[in-house]
């Protein structure tokens, strides 16, 4: 039986059960999204809350017991590909992608199967880096989902019905959409990707009932717009800046915080001379019409395809013997990044990967001090370049931090490469990239992973657990002393939250991609662990020859 006509099966099977739950479970409001993790039987949103922690308040499972953890019930999405998103939770319905849009809504304690949607989607589509979808929203009794084809669709929450399903742009143009989307004030609000196609990037906010567009808001400026005097020529015309990553909202300052990516073409700037703003970058965005508070940029004039598109939290921390509202982002180029929420002004800047070289440092203002003999050349640089493009930590999974200990949690991937420079042509619709990654150190075995904990207010790593695989896989901080991860070997691994002690390890069969998570029903907490290779990343770094390829979702709990 093919996966679409088990759709059609589990649909018709779980109609009732699903036409019982319409009646009695509450809509996703406004309130509950603002509460986040602290209704602690709901996991709402991406992050989990709107500043992004990826953090839980639940103490069931704590550093003496979770040895003890053992799968409560495992589900098999029976799609291939990278399996990097993140679950969402809602009265006891949990809501779930596979990569090639597909979303399964499951009884959350469980496993058992209530609904199945599977985008259709063109024949000729053109994926740049995997057909990986990262999660959707919930608001009211919809389910939102970004779509490879660069749609937006909305779905009924208890039947996986389209409400409306909606062109956000061309994706013959290269454009796509792999994020989670974030509901603010009855906007969904989700970036696009297609920045490796040259495509101009944007943000976009659609009304939540209707699915009409309310504000767009292009991250590569245009003629006679601030910026656009930071691209050389015309080369704007074909930036790229994609924004495939979630964005992050401070409700009290009513801020949104989005990462942007890329330059196009990737690895060769010689056409595009300049900054290239507002590439590489966040954005503070006003959520009623998007326009721009502020910007920082992370890596002007990109070269190496350190993106920028990793997570951005927002904590209270100190500075200067000062309490300072901080937006934080571990970058791809291996820096840590405070900077004040209110003025996007740079605070401080650490490295937090054990090899870094293509800069000396950064500046009184945060820009970093270029070293000229790591840029990629013609046939590839002769020496590493630190980190690769793959890393640092890289957006395609996500760092945690806990209010208990005040450290921020971070997976890396310890990865050099020979970046290569190459001629690029544009044309439209086709990868645009001026260059590769070259060898990566991935390729002669020498790559490893390290989960650190770094603190925020001073730049210390507090504590460092090394792994002899890449760690690529999400993580989640929680109030009982516990720090989930997974490395590329397919092992889900837990930590003591102040010392970085390992206190479990479970071998899931295949490597962690996505984003754990944390929930309580039925007097248990759970953990669910996304397990599933596959990507442009892994494909560069390597994959380990004892693990498998499937997609399963793995959900632990205590034993009863």
């Amino acid at each position: 039986m093919g996966i679409r006509n088990f759709a059609l099966v589990t649909t018709i099977l779980f109609n009732a059960a699903t036409a019982l739950a319409a009646d009695s479970a509450p809509p996703v409001t406004a309130e509950r999204l603002r509460a986040g993790t602290e209704a602690t039987s709901d996991w709402l949103m991406y992050g989990g809350s709107y500043a992004n922690w990826r953090y839980s308040p639940l103490t069931d499972i704590t550093h003496d017991n979770v040895a003890k953890l053992a799968p409560a019930w495992i589900f098999q999405t029976g799609v291939p590909g990278q399996f990097e998103a993140s679950p969402l939770v809602a009265d006891g319905v949990m809501y779930v992608t596979a990569s090639y849009d597909h979303v399964f809504a499951l009884d959350a304690a469980t496993g058992d199967v209530l609904w199945h949607y599977e985008h259709q989607m063109p024949g000729d589509i053109q994926i740049c880096c995997g057909p990986t979808n990262r999660g959707v929203a919930l608001a009211g009794n919809r389910v939102y989902l970004g779509t490879l084809d660069a749609h937006l669709v909305a779905l009924d929450r208890h039947s996986g019905d389209v409400v409306w399903n909606i062109k956000m742009d061309d994706y013959a143009k290269g454009y796509s959409s792999t994020a989670a989307p974030l509901v603010v004030d009855n906007k969904v609000i989700i970036g696009i990707a297609g920045g490796e196609y040259g495509a101009r990037g944007f943000i976009d906010a659609y009304d939540v009932a209707t699915g009409k567009r309310v504000w767009r808001r292009y991250t590569i400026p245009t003629t006679g717009e601030p910026g656009v005097e930071t691209w050389a020529g015309d080369s704007y015309k074909t930036g790229g800046g994609p924004a495939w990553t979630t964005g992050t909202y401070d409700a009290a300052a009513h801020t949104l915080y989005w990462a942007v990516g890329n330059p196009s073409p990737d690895w060769n700037g010689d056409s595009r001379e300049g900054d290239n703003l507002y590439t590489n970058a966040v954005l503070a965005l006003n959520p009623d019409d998007g326009t721009v508070k502020w910007h920082f940029q992370f890596t002007p004039h990109d070269v190496w395809d350190y993106d920028g598109n990793t997570g951005v939290f927002v904590i209270d921390t100190e500075h200067a013997e000062k309490k300072v509202k901080a937006v934080v982002q571990p970058n791809r180029n291996g820096f840590l990044y405070v900077l004040d929420a209110a003025s996007g002004k740079f605070i401080s800047g650490s490295q937090y990967v054990d090899t870094l070289n293509w800069a000396k440092g950064l500046d009184p203002n945060g820009r970093p001090l270029f070293d000229p003999k790591f840029v990629p050349l013609s046939g590839g640089n002769p020496a590493f370049i630190c980190p690769g493009n793959v890393g640092g930590q890289n957006g395609s999974y996500t760092a945690a931090y806990s209010p208990s200990t005040k450290l921020l949690y971070v997976p890396v991937i310890e990865s050099c490469g020979k970046m290569e420079k190459q001629v690029a042509v544009f044309v439209n619709g086709t990868p645009y990239w001026g260059g590769g990654p070259g060898l990566m150190q991935g390729e002669d075995g020498s790559s490893y992973g390290h989960l650190s904990a770094l603190d925020p207010a001073t730049g210390r790593t507090v504590w460092r657990y090394k792994d002899e695989y890449p760690l690529v896989g999400g993580t989640l901080a929680t109030a009982g002393g516990v720090v989930f991860t997974g490395n590329q070997a397919g092992y889900a691994l837990a930590f003591d939250d102040k010392t970085g002690q390992p206190l479990w390890k479970f071998q899931t069969g295949s490597m962690i991609r996505g984003q754990p998570i944390t929930y309580k029903l039925q007097g248990r907490q759970f953990v669910a662990v996304p397990s599933g290779g596959g990507g442009i990343a892994v494909a560069i770094i390597g994959e380990h020859p004892k693990v498998t390829k499937g997609s399963a979702l793995v959900v632990f709990a205590l034993p009863q």
